[in-house]
């Protein structure tokens, strides 16, 4: 397919420090002639007829009723986050524009994050870290490490600390 005849997809940027990521820039241009906004405000009469979807990357570009009004062919808006708190839906589908998102996408990710934090928050991972490395004459300048010791905690530090056991000085 000749990229004339590919629907054409409106993004901030491409690269940059607020742009779609290069290889994802690549991947929609393989589906979509891609615009960036930088071409769309440089010739808005002859790119708003051509312009079917737009595609928003961190929350960018900003989907306001002048954008929305300026692509008479527009029919969807793809979010790239899971979230569309940033979006007015009521008004984009005044506009006959559909809105997709990605729910769930990082669901599995943030649950392993999640949970990760709340065992290495119970279990002072952060601070066993600290004290193999520096010892413990130098733990935030507290002279003794003070941890309850049982069996799971003396494992886990075992496994930090490769299998050293500190107790206080």
């Amino acid at each position: 397919m000749a990229e004339e005849e590919l629907p054409a997809v409106l993004i901030l940027d491409v690269g940059g420090t607020h742009g779609v990521l290069e290889d994802l820039a690549a991947l929609l241009k393989k589906h979509f002639h891609v615009i960036t906004m930088k071409e769309f405000l440089g010739n808005k009469e002859e790119m708003s007829k051509k312009i079917r979807s737009v595609f928003v990357f961190e929350c960018r570009p900003t989907i306001d009723r002048k954008l929305l009004e300026s692509l008479p062919n527009l029919k969807v808006i793809g979010n790239s986050g899971v979230g569309v708190d940033h979006l007015d839906l009521k008004m984009i589908s005044s506009f006959g524009v559909k809105v997709t998102n990605t729910p769930h996408a990082v669901a599995d990710s943030t649950a392993d994050i999640g949970m990760a934090l709340m065992l290495a928050s119970a279990r002072r991972l952060v601070e066993g870290n600290v004290f193999n490395f520096l010892g413990s004459r130098c733990f935030f300048g507290m002279p003794h490490f003070y941890c309850d010791r049982d069996d799971l905690s003396e494992s886990i530090f075992g496994m930090l600390l490769q299998g050293k056991i500190f107790r206080s000085l």
